[in-house]
């Protein structure tokens, strides 16, 4: 497996592309715009789109997923249902942070917690973390000890709880109860900023560190 991340719009947010390196094929996680960039990557590595997965429904993380969908003709899975007041207030949240005009969607399907993800010869896990969304979903790739956090986890914080049924308790336990389980070897590709793994954020982190 390899991944590519690729910080889009004025807000940075990680973009990735998860790649099986057996198959050629990929997902695109969390386009939330400059779909130019996203599509110059995907066309330089021959890559064969499978899915677009999305970690929550804000609008940096989600503002390109129904276009590249649409352009590749894949589904797009997940978030969680619970963040579908997120998606569906799309049209919104582009006018109130000056984002391009993008639509509301309704992606192929929702995941829950314990769905499976294959993407040619790799599996994610999905893991239901709320708190930052009601609907935030990881994607754990157990054999490469990766995950894809979205914007629970960050290098040397956490995500924000004071957005629309964000929630600081559920947060908390999402990151002691779903992630550090998980073990201190998981790098992790968080929303935004640079990677770090369990480990250096169970020992460095101030909000969620436990040694």
């Amino acid at each position: 497996m390899r991944f590519k991340i690729i910080p889009v719009t004025s807000y940075q947010q990680n973009c990735s592309l998860l790649i099986c390196e057996q198959t050629g094929k990929a997902a695109i996680v969390d386009p939330g715009g400059d779909i130019e960039r996203i599509m110059e990557e995907i066309n330089k590595n021959q890559l064969n789109v499978e899915y677009v997965l999305l970690t929550h429904g804000h609008l940096d993380h989600v503002g390109g997923a129904a276009e590249l969908a649409a352009k590749f003709g894949v589904p797009v899975l997940g978030p969680h249902e619970d963040d579908k007041f997120w998606l569906d207030a799309i049209p919104a949240q582009c006018q109130f942070f000056n984002f391009p005009v993008s639509q509301s969607f309704t992606p192929s399907s929702w995941l829950q917690h314990g769905d499976t993800v294959k993407i040619g010869k790799l599996t994610l896990d999905v893991l239901h973390c709320p708190g930052h969304t009601p609907g935030h979903l990881v994607f754990v790739q157990k054999d490469n000890k990766l995950a894809l956090v979205g914007d629970v986890l960050f290098k040397g914080s956490i995500g924000r709880t004071d957005l629309p049924r964000g929630n600081y308790d559920s947060l908390i336990d999402s990151i002691k109860n779903r992630l550090w389980p998980l073990g201190e070897e998981i790098a992790f590709i968080p929303g935004h900023g640079p990677m770090s793994t369990f480990g250096e954020e169970m020992r460095t982190n101030p909000y969620v560190g436990i040694y």
